[in-house]
C-alpha cells in the first residue's frame, strides 16, 4: 500500500471543483467526465438492448471462458449511464475472464424508485431468457449500482428466478434510511460525501417511498437465498457502515459474504486503478471471486 497514493488521492477529491448552482444535466455530464475510465487495450463496446433498455455490451481481452458480467453503475440513483462506467467493468470483466453488459437503467429524479430496480431486474430476466446459464452469470456494481445489484437479487427471488453465481459490490449505498453511524463518525475522513449530500440523492430517488422498503435499502432486508458475495469498501467512507451491516445480514441469513475494508481510502476507491495499489490489488481479488464462482457454460439460444 503507497501512503503517498491515498494522500494524493483524498486531497485531489477535497480540491476538486465545486458546482453548487449546476442544473442536473450540468452534474449529470460533470459526474461522467470525472467517473470515466480508458478501457484496456482490445476491449470494445457494442450498442446494444437489454431488459427493454439501452446497453452496451463489453468485449475484453482474454474473454474466453463461458460467463457474463452484468455489470450496473453508480451515481446515486440519479447519475451515471451504461458509458460512465465501462471502464471500470471492463477492469472487473477482464480479471473475471468474462464479457460484460451494461444496462442503462431509469434514473430519478424522472424515474423514481422502484424504476432502476424493475430495469435491473428485467435486465437479469432477460439474460436468462436468452439462454444464459445462472451458474455462468455474476453481477458487480459500485455504489447505488451495488444496492441495485442486492436489490435485483431480492426481487429474482421474489419472482423465483435462479440466483446467479456471485456478486462483487463496491462500496454498497444500500441503507437508504441513512442509519448507519459512520455517516457522522466518518464526516471529517471522506472527501467526498456528507449526509447532506446523500439526503439529496435518497430524497431525488425515493420521491416518498419508504427509505426502509427491502429494495431500496437491501442492507435492512432478509437476504436469505442469495448467491455468494464479495463486499469492498474503503475505510475513510461515510458509507462504510451500509457494506458492514449488509455483510453481517448476510451472514445471519446464512449467505457466504466476504467483507473487504480498506484502509485509508475512500469511496469507490477500485475506480483508481492504475493509480492507486490498493485499487489494482481489490480488483485482483475481486476478479478470482468472480472467476472462482462461475461454473458450467453459457449458451444462448439462436
Amino acid at each position: 500500500m503507497s501512503q503517498q497514493q491515498r494522500a494524493a488521492l483524498d486531497a485531489a477529491l477535497r480540491n476538486a471543483p465545486q458546482q453548487p448552482d449546476a442544473t442536473l444535466d450540468e452534474r449529470r455530464a460533470g459526474f461522467a467526465r470525472i467517473i470515466a475510465r480508458e478501457l484496456p487495450a482490445g476491449a470494445r463496446t457494442t450498442p446494444a438492448t437489454l431488459g427493454g433498455r439501452p446497453a452496451l455490451e463489453l468485449d475484453v481481452p482474454g474473454a474466453g471462458g463461458p460467463g457474463v458480467l452484468l455489470y450496473l453503475h453508480g451515481g446515486g440513483f440519479v447519475l451515471g449511464s451504461d458509458a460512465t462506467h465501462t471502464g471500470l467493468a471492463a477492469q472487473v470483466a477482464v480479471r473475471a475472464g468474462v464479457p460484460a453488459v451494461l444496462p442503462d437503467y431509469r434514473l430519478a429524479p424522472e424515474h423514481p424508485f422502484p424504476a432502476a430496480v424493475d430495469d435491473a431486474l428485467a435486465a437479469y430476466r432477460e439474460l436468462l431468457d436468452r439462454g444464459t446459464s445462472p451458474a455462468g452469470t455474476v453481477l458487480a456494481g459500485d455504489s447505488a449500482g451495488a444496492a441495485l445489484v442486492v436489490a435485483a437479487l431480492l426481487a429474482a427471488r421474489r419472482d423465483g428466478l435462479p440466483m446467479p453465481a456471485a456478486a462483487f459490490l463496491m462500496s454498497p449505498f444500500a441503507d437508504l434510511t441513512l442509519s448507519g453511524d459512520s455517516i457522522d463518525a466518518l464526516a471529517d475522513a471522506d472527501p467526498l460525501f456528507s449526509r447532506a449530500g446523500l439526503q439529496e440523492y435518497v430524497t431525488a430517488y425515493l420521491a416518498g417511498h419508504d427509505p426502509a422498503h427491502a429494495l431500496a435499502s437491501p442492507a435492512l432486508a432478509d437476504l436469505r437465498g442469495l448467491p455468494p458475495l464479495l463486499i469492498q469498501v474503503g475505510a475513510h467512507e461515510v458509507l462504510l457502515d451500509d457494506a458492514v451491516r449488509l455483510a453481517a445480514r448476510a451472514g445471519a441469513a446464512d449467505v457466504d459474504a466476504t467483507l473487504e475494508i480498506v484502509a485509508g481510502v475512500p469511496h469507490v476507491f477500485q475506480n483508481r486503478f492504475g493509480q492507486l495499489d490498493e485499487a489494482d490489488a481489490a480488483l485482483d481479488r475481486a476478479g478470482r471471486f468472480l472467476a472462482g464462482h462461475l461454473a458450467g457454460s453459457v449458451v444462448t439460444a439462436g
